[in-house]
């Protein structure tokens, strides 16, 4: 699950990124200059005296129409594993815990987020951020005690960042993540502190949430997204640090949703979580919080190893914090240990460490914590999985 709120047309980025940019933005005013130029000589000697013809009707320009999210409406692979552009907003997501050769833990997050603007979608020119991309990476690593992050942002276009239709295949830059005809997945991540290299490899099918796919997020039927998931997947690669390459191993879970209308007007935020079990299940559990504390939406899905699922309504899903941490950056305080009951089970998140904080208001506007976590259930080991929380700085905007 994530979120975004501002229209940035391109932040930090890489050095050869802003060169490139700086050598487009010199080609658009030369480009203009000769437009200028073209029209001045075109000029008839003495408009003055040539009739005026009476000038076209000015339409409004109405903004675009976003695609809804319906119920009944079947995922169809490998073409809903790609873009859809004609939904206002869409998010590649990808969490992890990874080991390092001498048995230490890691945790990764790689996101691609693609955000439909109100540009006219009539206008011709290559330059009209239609689409925007952003993209977030994460390193939590518990000898160095916070988390280490990256973010960056851009228009869409001149293939320098894009996200496609029919497959995963999303670009920022330097920033990449390919879905191969076999499934397999491969990211590359050259972020200002860190590197990633990762092959992320299925071992089972994707998980089709809530109503086969149709994940409610609220009261009213249109806040709603698509919405799929593909636990345990299979990781290999290197983290490079320093100048230096580390092999690394693990596991992983990617989501991958898509909305026009998300969040309900009172929504403050929500509480996620995506784990891998132990034993081949996968829990997937959110609550969506009101600005006065209330429970807007709650929904938890948990697959076992054989395929069947097992769907949690609002009533039956509640979400109970154990322990909080302060952060010293924001001020926000965050309930980093938290207790879920789905049913009668009982599920408890405890962080890989408490600073795993990422602001990304350089991108997206938002500040929100998004950790590793150990999970256990009914008080025994059970697996590792995500813990995201947003909305505890300021209330979230989609």
């Amino acid at each position: 699950m994530y979120f975004f709120k501002r229209d940035p047309i391109c932040m930090r980025g890489s050095p050869e990124s802003e060169r490139r940019i700086m050598r487009l933005a010199r080609m658009m005013v030369l480009s203009l200059q000769l437009v200028a130029a073209c029209a001045v000589a075109q000029s008839p000697p003495d408009s003055s005296s040539a009739p005026m013809s009476p000038s076209p009707p000015q339409l409004p320009r109405l903004p675009p129409q976003f695609s809804p999210v319906v119920s009944g409406v079947a995922l169809a692979f490998p073409h809903d594993f790609g873009a859809h552009p004609n939904f206002r907003t869409e998010w590649w997501y990808v969490t992890g815990w990874l080991e390092t050769p001498d048995k230490k833990p890691l945790g990764f997050q790689i996101t691609f987020f693609r955000a439909a603007t109100e540009a006219d979608r009539a206008n011709p020119s290559r330059f009209a951020p239609k689409q925007l991309i952003i993209a977030h990476a994460a390193l939590s690593d518990p000898a160095i005690g916070k988390l280490l992050h990256d973010q960056k942002s851009a228009r869409e276009g001149f293939g320098l960042a894009y996200a496609k239709e029919g497959n995963t295949d999303v670009r920022l830059d330097d920033w990449s993540m390919v879905r191969e005809e076999n499934g397999r997945y491969e990211s590359t991540i050259k972020a200002h502190n860190f590197t990633l290299r990762l092959s992320l490899t299925p071992s089972q099918p994707p998980m089709k949430q809530d109503k086969n796919g149709f994940s409610r997020k609220g009261p009213r039927p249109e806040q709603a997204s698509y919405y799929y998931s593909e636990p345990h997947l299979q990781v290999s690669g290197t983290i490079t640090r320093d100048g230096k390459p580390m092999p690394v191993s693990g596991t992983a879970w990617l989501d991958h949703e898509w909305s026009t209308a998300y969040l309900d007007p009172d929504a403050d935020g929500w509480d996620w979580v995506g784990a891998s079990l132990d034993d081949g299940s996968a829990l997937m559990a959110f609550r969506i919080r009101g600005k006065d504390g209330s429970k807007v939406w709650a929904y938890a899905g948990l697959r076992d190893a054989s395929g069947h699922i097992t769907l949690y309504e609002p009533e039956q899903v509640h979400f109970h914090p154990q322990r909080t941490w302060r952060s010293p950056r924001t001020d926000a305080t965050y309930p980093v240990a938290m207790r879920i009951q789905t049913g009668s089970t009982e599920w408890l998140l405890t962080p890989l460490q408490d600073d795993q904080e990422l602001d990304s208001r350089q991108s997206t506007g938002a500040v929100y914590w998004e950790g590793a976590v150990t999970v256990t259930r009914n008080g025994k080991p059970a697996g590792r999985g995500y813990f995201e929380m947003t909305g505890y700085v300021k209330p979230l905007k989609l």
